[in-house]
């Protein structure tokens, strides 16, 4: 399936518009900061423009293996009788809490990771209501509503909106995740979106401010289940899209929960980092094959010394909660 909007459609959306030239200047450089692109947010904020760092830790496999060397995940059913909330397995639960919880406490940063393993159905997490701002990760959930509304209207995404896709989460370019998150109306309309996925403990952020956005692992693990399993309310064209730019994202943010994936084999993952104002967010949001078993993970993480800190606090949890989890049938 060809992702084209006939040309001279009019939806229920707005079409793709030029940003305003006061935005575009308070737009940060492509993939820096997690995206606040609003007034509101950047005052709240005081974002700077930051270069691009290499983790301090480096992931297992630190650039990624052409997708379609691994079974198509886009048509992968959900466990049987899973529903929508986080089911825990004590045994995973126990030895999960138990591997995480030292190193939260030694970094003195607030994290929470969650763990859905799809080849065995065991699933842990670890703060998982804790709720922190999306930064970047919020652009997998603005392209999904893209997608759903499309689907909604019986129209393809157009060429316009295919470009700013690809830029938003390959490059995670904010300027092109502010185009699209206009284009799907904005926080009423993410919010919109949510409700139908079942995203139940995620908001979005007010007056443009999308990396604002606040939600729980609990929920990034539902918004990955929508993307890589069924059933689920996307389509396997509008999943295996997704699926496919998540696997093509830049080499240099290629960090995050990838950490946890086996050497060789491939991944999908998606990053944000957001200085709040001094420290910093830093989440990871993803799915690896570890221990030959198929994983969705997703770490949120504040209050981070420094950006390094947090990254490395992100791929140590990654790597420890998957292996509790793997442990744990």
């Amino acid at each position: 399936m060809v992702f084209r909007r006939a040309r001279g459609h009019i939806g229920r959306r707005s079409r793709i518009r030029c940003l305003p030239a006061a935005l575009a200047l308070m737009t940060l450089t492509a993939g820096c900061s997690g995206g606040v692109s609003s007034a509101t947010g950047a005052q709240r904020l005081r974002v700077a423009p930051v270069a691009r760092v290499v983790p301090l830790k480096q992931a297992r496999r630190p650039t990624n293996t052409n997708s379609t060397n691994r079974t198509s995940s886009t048509n992968r059913t959900s466990s049987t009788n899973r529903t929508s909330s986080i089911k825990n397995s004590k045994s995973a639960q126990q030895l999960l809490s138990a591997a995480v919880a030292p190193l939260v406490a030694t970094d003195g940063a607030h994290a929470s990771v969650a763990v859905d393993d799809l080849s065995t159905g065991q699933t842990a997490s670890y703060g998982g209501a804790r709720e922190y701002d999306t930064a970047s990760i919020v652009k997998v959930d603005i392209l999904s509503a893209l997608l759903y509304q499309a689907q909604q209207e019986g129209w393809p995404l157009t060429q316009d909106e295919q470009e700013l896709a690809t830029r938003m989460i390959e490059n995670s370019d904010n300027g092109a995740a502010s185009a699209l998150f206009d284009d799907i109306g904005a926080d009423s309309g993410l919010d919109e979106a949510n409700q139908a996925f079942g995203l139940t403990q995620t908001t979005a952020g007010v007056n443009g401010a999308w990396g604002l956005t606040t939600t729980t692992v609990d929920d990034q693990i539902r918004l990955l289940r929508l993307v890589f399993t069924t059933p689920s309310v996307l389509t396997a064209d509008s999943r295996g899209y997704i699926q496919s730019l998540m696997g093509q994202v830049e080499p240099d943010q290629q960090w995050g929960v990838s950490a946890a994936a086996d050497e060789g084999t491939p991944f999908e993952v998606k990053n944000g980092w957001l200085p709040n104002p001094s420290l910093w967010e830093i989440n990871s949001i993803g799915e690896v094959t570890h221990d030959g078993q198929t994983m969705l993970i997703a770490v949120l993480s504040s209050d981070n010394q420094t950006e390094g800190a947090g990254i490395s606090l992100v791929q140590d949890l990654a790597v420890q909660a998957a292996d509790a989890v793997a442990q744990g049938q």
